[in-house]
């Protein structure tokens, strides 16, 4: 997110109409930015303990299925003994007509017994199994429950100082509102994309492309596109691009690789910026970078000093 100082220039920020306003204005957007990001780690792990729910349910039915089988295995086993083996073996042999008869049966007997003391163990280790699986996914469920919760609140938080920066903007005269506007949500036009700077690889290249390729595209808060970008979700979805996976928030993304000096930033590079890492951008060569700034702000390229940089990665 480009801070409204920045974004503003030469003008001023003392003295200045409505500085009081854009500071206020800046800080509700950083404030929201980081809640984005706790959106978005929230969100994923929500997403990721709902497959694993939906992969323990089927497992589970498909346990279940196991037992069933079983049950129904050892109820067959058990009836064929009742009706084989009911009567005392020495009183079958009293009436037997044919004792060599008789011992075949016996034996049959037995066999019939082991077979059945195997099906029960199986049996019994199943329904172990099973409550086992029932309860890693009945503690599943609460986790995402809770996942759910804290999504639900990070993105209050969000709409609440989104909607707080916008009131202000919206009570800046006229005059000052225009002004900002053209400063701070307009594309840069007065920064001509580069030219001429190659990537270190072909993965960067691959993930520049993509990301020159949004440019223009709206920021969307807790999107990672196609159609909208908020600033960690265009890094992932512009290195997936290149056949890596980026975590979803810049705070993971800070360590998603080696980290060089600014001096040495090539482009590709993801440049973080903030103490706590709150936003993302990558680098696009002479001393500019790509990015989703913020609501309002399309994808665009912007000073790579538009803040303080914290670190650069190379993924």
């Amino acid at each position: 997110m480009l801070s409204a100082a920045a974004a503003l220039g030469a003008v001023p920020a003392q003295g200045a109409p409505g500085a009081d306003t854009r500071a206020e204005v800046d800080r509700l957007y950083a404030e929201a930015e980081k809640a984005t990001q706790a959106f978005d780690k929230a969100d994923e792990r929500a997403g990721r303990l709902r497959r694993e729910v939906r992969d323990a349910q089927d497992h589970i039915a498909r346990q279940q299925q196991r037992v069933n089988d079983l049950r129904e295995q050892l109820g067959s086993v058990a009836g064929a003994q009742y009706r084989s083996g009911g009567i005392d073996p020495t009183v079958a042999l009293l009436f037997a007509a044919d004792p060599d008869d008789y011992l075949d049966k016996a034996s049959t007997l037995d066999r019939i017994g082991t077979r059945q003391a195997r099906r029960l163990a199986e049996l019994q280790s199943a329904l172990r199994d099973l409550a086992q699986e029932r309860a890693e996914a009945a503690g599943k469920l609460a986790e995402l429950e809770k996942s759910r919760q804290a999504v639900a609140a990070h993105k209050r938080t969000v709409e609440r100082k989104l909607a707080r920066a916008r009131r202000l903007i919206n009570a800046l005269p006229a005059a000052d509102r225009a002004a900002y506007t053209r400063a701070s949500r307009d594309s840069r036009a007065d920064l001509p994309g580069p030219r001429g700077v190659p990537a270190p690889d072909g993965r960067a290249a691959a993930a520049l492309a993509a990301a020159r390729s949004a440019l223009g595209r709206p920021y969307v808060w807790g999107a990672n596109g196609p159609s909208g970008f908020d600033c960690s979700g265009l890094m992932q979805w512009a290195y997936a691009h290149a056949g890596v996976h980026l975590p979803r928030t810049s705070q993971e993304q800070r360590f998603a690789g080696r980290q060089v000096p600014l001096s040495q930033a090539r482009p590709g590079d993801l440049v973080v910026y903030r103490s706590d890492a709150s936003h993302v951008a990558m680098y696009a060569g002479n001393g500019q970078v790509i990015h989703a700034p913020y609501p309002g702000a399309p994808v665009r390229y912007d000073p790579v000093g538009m803040m303080p940089v914290s670190s650069i990665t190379r993924p």
